[in-house]
């Protein structure tokens, strides 16, 4: 198989020199067939590519509305090369901005403190009292909204911003699948201008979300 191919896949997916050898062989050496072999190659991997090490990656930062919402996210795959593709950067830009947009306080369901997590369910149980739910399906329907709240709060079960029917779990499994490569989402800083001081009420998060969208 043509060398030049071969770089060139591997440019264009960021996934490993044999295997897209091996996806080009396999589709006499059309690039786009190739692509297509790769990623139906990596949905069955997805899983297994999850667990491996990922410590490379890049940090990238995110500058909205003139300067008043700003975020850093670090992002992590296995190799310095997937990192360099215009791929994986423009992922990793399409992140930063959801966050902005979201502006989310943790990567994953298990980073919220169990502390948080039981006063919310207490806040969802009182409300379900109040709507005259019979207690014996109060848990059950707190269970349920509880998914509302990690929406709310957790990165990763997001509705991606510029796709809504997509979760930002969802966009990860993709990159993995694309790349070939594990990727995490390991963490990121949120900051807005004047948060926590006295002054007139504004609505970033949803001005950034009505931009990324337009």
């Amino acid at each position: 198989m043509d060398a030049k191919l071969v770089k060139e896949l591997r440019a264009k997916s960021g996934a490993g020199m044999m295997d897209c050898k091996n996806a080009l062989v396999e589709t006499d050496g059309v690039i786009e067939e190739a692509m297509i072999v790769l990623r139906e190659k990596g949905l069955a991997a997805t899983n297994k590519k999850s667990g491996r090490i990922a410590a490379e990656g890049i940090v990238e930062s995110y500058i909205h509305m003139g300067g008043k919402i700003g975020v850093l996210v670090e992002i992590n795959c296995e190799t310095d090369f997937v990192a360099k593709t215009d791929g994986f950067k423009t992922f990793v830009k399409d992140v930063a901005m959801h966050i902005a947009a979201t502006n989310p306080l943790y990567v994953t369901k298990e980073e919220v403190p169990d502390e948080e997590l039981e006063k919310e369910k207490e806040i969802l149980r009182v409300q379900a009292l109040n709507e005259g739910k019979p207690e014996k399906i109060i848990e059950k329907m707190v269970e349920g909204r509880i998914s509302k709240f990690y929406k709310e709060i957790c990165l990763l079960e997001q509705p991606f911003v510029k796709n809504p029917d997509i979760t930002i779990g969802d966009l990860v499994k993709e990159q993995i699948m694309t790349i070939g490569e594990n990727v995490k989402i390991r963490r990121f800083a949120r900051f807005q201008m004047g948060e926590g001081l006295e002054k007139k009420e504004e609505n970033f998060a949803e001005e950034v979300a009505k931009q990324i969208k337009a």
